[in-house]
């Protein structure tokens, strides 16, 4: 998978946690998916199609979805139900995955609706050309990543 396909979500999850959280993050490691199960418990799954296809999830620990949710509703994160949390991570992933949108215009992309899985027993469907790409990154809250999955449709002759 070419990088000038990661690098509009990874930029557009740095921004959104800036601007949105005042929560800078440091990347830290960057991997192959060999397993399509998320890495963290709370997951924001996007899928993107058009002359493209792909999917982008933000998987974020416990305690970064919780702190993240804590900022954007200004409450407590003690007086938070995991249903507040579930919308927040879905807000997150649809800014991710709208941002980025703008930056592959060339592509044409339709941006599904995020669903939002909580656990990491399951597994993430991508195309099946592609091996995803899991990019992880350390802010003050703990650990999240952004994995993608995501390559240009190729037009068989018929």
């Amino acid at each position: 998978m070419d990088v000038k396909y990661i690098n509009p979500f990874l930029n557009a999850a740095i921004r959104a946690f800036d601007t949105m959280l005042n929560c800078p993050l440091t990347r830290t490691e960057l991997s192959l998916k060999e397993k399509n199960h998320p890495t963290y418990e709370f997951s924001g799954i996007i899928g993107l199609t058009g002359k493209a296809i792909g999917t982008c999830v933000l998987s974020l620990s416990k305690q970064v979805a919780y702190k993240a949710t804590s900022v954007l509703l200004m409450t407590p994160e003690e007086e938070l139900q995991q249903n507040d949390v579930v919308d927040a991570v879905g807000e997150l992933a649809n800014v991710v995955a709208g941002a980025a949108k703008a930056d592959l215009e060339e592509f044409a992309l339709s941006v599904s609706l995020p669903n939002v899985v909580v656990g990491t027993d399951f597994e993430v469907a991508y195309p099946s050309n592609v091996t995803p790409i899991c990019v992880h990154f350390q802010c003050d809250w703990g650990p999240l990543c952004v994995e993608v999955g995501f390559a240009p449709v190729t037009v068989g002759a018929s």
